[in-house]
């Protein structure tokens, strides 16, 4: 799981390095007209090569490049950050060009489709799928994306091409389809939800468990201080395993209170039953450090701290 790991030792402050950031920006620059050029030598003439700026989650704004045909209507991007940070730990331009082409060809694959399937709202509705993402921090985005509140976070849907997120593309539901479509934010959501949880079941692991898989070393789980990772079970998006969790109640029900919840990423959160032996700010501290040193940009979720309340049955946003 990717982060939650992370705030098993946040007691400590983690260091951070520092940036010298016009340097490497202007390197930057410099590398991707070097990938285009050598890109357009090895594909020919019948390819267009595309840089391309996107905005990904968090408004958070990434350099892709796309090898393009003319008569393409959907084409894979690939990322050049990753790429560029093994290029100055030394990888070779060449390795990295003929990298991105293998990438381009597997995943065109992928989606050599007729795209006309995707006007049919029959034909999608069983692959939509829901993931939280914060409200602040994505305020361009959601301008144009069907969202739902909930709490300081936003509900938002895509089409995921195969059950299995890692192998497969996904498309972001925009308001376009939506109106296609003849559907609403809330008619999506409960196609959404019904989904989610059918093709994403909720996951819930200890943090001794979690620890002992990645060391191979048992780690036995203190009583005095449990913690526990829940994700979905393709450990893709499992923030939104919150929305339809069962596993949260019953923990709350084995504990006897309620339930602290802190998030790790999009992709997971963690959770602590409520003894009230720290303080709220103890824990929002931790939210902060991790998020600060430890999260990528683009997948940090929320600054903030929510609690499973038993009397309720619900999770509610802790303001104070």
């Amino acid at each position: 799981m990717r982060n939650a790991k992370h705030f098993e030792s946040a007691y400590t402050k983690s260091d951070m390095s520092g940036e010298n950031g016009k340097e490497e920006n202007m390197g930057f620059q410099k590398f991707v007209e070097n990938i285009v050029d050598l890109l357009q030598e090895r594909m020919g003439d019948a390819y267009e090569i595309k840089v391309l700026h996107v905005t990904k989650n968090n408004d958070v704004e990434q350099t892709g490049i796309a090898i393009t045909r003319q008569e393409d209507s959907i084409f894979p991007t690939i990322y050049l950050e990753g790429l560029y940070q093994e290029y100055l730990e030394g990888e070779m331009l060449g390795v990295l060009v003929e990298r991105i082409i293998n990438c381009h060809e597997e995943q065109s694959m992928a989606l050599d489709l007729d795209m006309d399937f995707f006007r049919d709202y029959g034909s999608v509705k069983d692959r939509i799928f829901y993931k939280l993402v914060s409200l602040e921090k994505n305020k361009k985005f959601l301008r144009d994306a069907p969202h739902l509140r909930w709490n300081d976070l936003a509900i938002v849907f895509y089409y995921a091409f195969k059950k299995n997120m890692a192998a497969g593309g996904s498309i972001t539901i925009k308001r376009q389809h939506m109106l296609m479509w003849k559907q609403n934010a809330e008619s999506l959501y409960r196609t959404a939800r019904q989904n989610t949880e059918r093709d994403m079941p909720e996951l819930l692991v200890s943090m001794s468990e979690l620890l002992s898989e990645m060391t191979g070393v048992f780690v036995r789980e203190d009583d005095a201080a449990p913690m526990y990772v829940l994700t979905n079970r393709e450990k893709r998006f499992g923030a939104s395993a919150m929305l339809y969790s069962e596993k949260i109640k019953r923990l709350a029900e084995r504990f006897g209170c309620d339930i602290l919840i802190l998030p790790s990423s999009v992709h997971e959160v963690l959770l602590i039953p409520d003894d009230h032996v720290r303080e709220y700010a103890f824990y929002r501290q931790m939210v902060a450090d991790v998020n600060r040193t430890q999260v990528e940009p683009e997948e940090v979720l929320s600054y903030g701290l929510y609690r499973y309340c038993r009397k309720k049955s619900e999770i509610e946003e802790i303001i104070s």
